[in-house]
C-alpha cells in the first residue's frame, strides 16, 4: 500500500511541536541568510557558466570539468548528514559565519588552481560550506521569524538563489570571456566576504536546539511519507542537474551560438528564475501538490522537446527561459513541504533534503559527464527528460501533501 506524504498530523501539533521564533522578526538576519545563499549558489553555479574556459585553462576535457560539480555534490551530502552532529552545542551564528569563511579559501583555492587536483580540493570545501549552511537554513530562518512569516521569510532567502540564477550563469560566463575564469573566483571571493561580513552584524546568537543525534535522521527518515518526499526530490533535481550543468555545450555544439548567444540565453534563465520565484507563491497557495507535481512536469518536457527539436537559437532561448521560469519553484515547494512535514525536526529534515538534493546533483553531473562524452549533448538531455518523468510518475503515485 502506498504511503502518503502528509502534513504530519494536525497542524495543532505542528504549531505545539515547532520550536518557537521570537516575537519580533530579525529581517536583517533574514536577508544575511539570503546573502550567503547567493554566495554559495553563485560559486556553485560557476562551473557551470565556465565549463569551456575551465577545461581548455586547466587542460582537461569538458566531462572531467563537469566533476567539480560531482565532488562538491558529494561532499555537501555527506556533510548535511553529519553536520547537525558534528556542531551540536555550538551557537548557530558562529557556524553559519565559519561556513562563509569556508567558501572564500574554497574561491581562492579555485581561481589559483594549477591543475584537476587543486580544482577538487577547492570544490570539496566549497561542498562542505554548502552543504553545511543548506542544512541549518531552513531552521535558522524559522527561528529568525515568528511562524506567520515563516514563508515570506522563506521566500526572502531563496531570491538569493534566483539571484544568484541570474548572476553567475550570464555573468560569469561574460565576466569570463573579460577577465578570465581565474578572475571571476577572485570576484566571487569579495562576494563571499560581504556576505560573511552582513551575518557579522546581522545574525543574532543561535544557541543549538533540538536532538542533534545521528539516530535522529534515521528516527525522521522512517516517519511516514517522509523517505518516498526524499526519493521523489532526489529525482527531481538529478534531472535538473543533468540538464543544467551541461547547457553550455549544448547551445555551443547544438544550438551554434557563440559566447555572447550563450551570455544572452542563460540571461534569459536567470531572469525566468528570479520571476518565477515570486509566481510560484500563487500556485503553493492554491495547491502544494499541484506545484510539486506540475514542475517537474514541465521540466520534462522541456527537456525531451530540446533533444528532438532543438537546434533552433530562438526556440531553444525560449525553452530554456521557460525550465528557469519553472525550476524558480522547486525548491521553494519542497522546503514548505519540509517545514509542514518536519516542524518539530527542522535541521535533520534540512539536512535530509540537502542530502536528497546533493546526491542529485552528483547523480546528475555524473551521468551527464559520462553522457557528454559518448553521446553529446542531446542525450545528457535525454537522460535528464527520462528523470524528470520518473520523478512525476513518483510524485503523482506517492505524493499527497495536502
Amino acid at each position: 500500500m502506498a504511503t502518503d506524504i502528509s502534513l504530519i498530523d494536525a497542524p495543532d501539533r505542528a504549531t505545539a511541536e515547532r520550536p518557537l521564533a521570537q516575537d519580533r522578526p530579525a529581517w536583517g538576519a533574514v536577508f544575511s541568510m539570503s546573502l550567503g545563499v547567493f554566495a554559495l549558489v553563485t560559486a556553485e553555479f560557476l562551473p557551470a557558466s565556465l565549463l569551456t574556459p575551465l577545461a581548455e585553462g586547466l587542460q582537461i576535457s569538458k566531462g572531467a570539468a563537469g566533476q567539480a560539480v560531482t565532488a562538491t555534490a558529494l561532499v555537501a551530502l555527506i556533510t548535511s548528514l553529519f553536520i547537525s552532529v558534528a556542531t551540536r552545542g555550538l551557537d548557530r551564528r558562529w557556524v553559519l559565519m565559519g561556513f562563509s569563511v569556508l567558501l572564500v579559501i574554497s574561491n581562492l583555492i579555485v581561481a589559483g588552481a594549477p591543475g584537476l587536483a587543486m580544482l577538487l580540493v577547492g570544490r570539496i570545501l566549497m561542498g562542505i560550506a554548502l552543504g553545511g549552511f543548506w542544512s541549518l537554513s531552513v531552521a535558522t530562518v524559522m527561528r529568525l521569524v515568528p511562524e506567520q512569516a515563516i514563508p515570506r521569510a522563506l521566500a526572502i532567502m531563496f531570491m538569493g538563489v534566483s539571484a544568484a540564477t541570474v548572476f553567475a550563469v550570464p555573468v560569469g560566463s561574460y565576466l569570463g570571456a573579460l577577465i578570465g575564469w581565474r578572475g571571476v573566483f577572485v570576484a566571487a571571493t569579495g562576494l563571499a566576504l560581504l556576505a560573511l561580513l552582513v551575518q557579522y552584524i546581522t545574525l543574532p546568537s543561535l544557541p543549538a536546539r533540538g536532538n542533534n543525534r545521528l539516530g535522529a535522521l534515521v528516527q525522521v527518515l522512517g516517519r511516514p511519507g517522509i523517505g518516498i518526499g526524499m526519493l521523489a526530490v532526489l529525482l527531481v533535481f538529478a534531472g535538473h542537474f543533468t540538464f543544467f550543468t551541461y547547457i553550455r555545450p549544448f547551445l555551443e555544439n547544438v544550438t551554434s551560438v557563440g559566447i555572447e548567444g550563450v551570455t544572452v540565453i542563460l540571461f534569459g534563465f536567470g531572469l525566468a528564475n528570479f520571476a518565477g520565484t515570486y509566481l510560484v507563491a500563487f500556485v503553493i497557495e492554491r495547491s502544494l501538490r499541484l506545484a510539486l507535481l506540475l514542475m517537474p512536469l514541465v521540466m520534462a518536457v522541456i527537456a525531451l522537446l530540446l533533444t528532438t527539436i532543438g537546434g533552433v537559437a530562438l526556440l531553444d532561448a525560449s525553452l530554456i527561459a521557460l525550465w528557469g521560469l519553472v525550476f524558480a519553484g522547486v525548491p521553494v515547494s519542497w522546503s514548505t513541504w519540509i517545514t509542514r512535514a518536519l516542524p518539530d525536526e527542522a535541521e535533520a529534515g534540512g539536512g535530509l533534503i540537502v542530502a536528497a538534493i546533493n546526491f542529485a546533483i552528483a547523480t546528475g553531473a555524473g551521468i551527464g559527464g559520462a553522457l557528454l562524452e559518448f553521446t553529446g549533448p542531446r542525450g545528457v538531455f535525454l537522460a535528464s527528460g527520462v528523470i524528470l518523468v520518473v520523478a512525476v510518475v513518483t510524485i503523482a503515485g506517492r505524493v499527497r501533501p495536502e
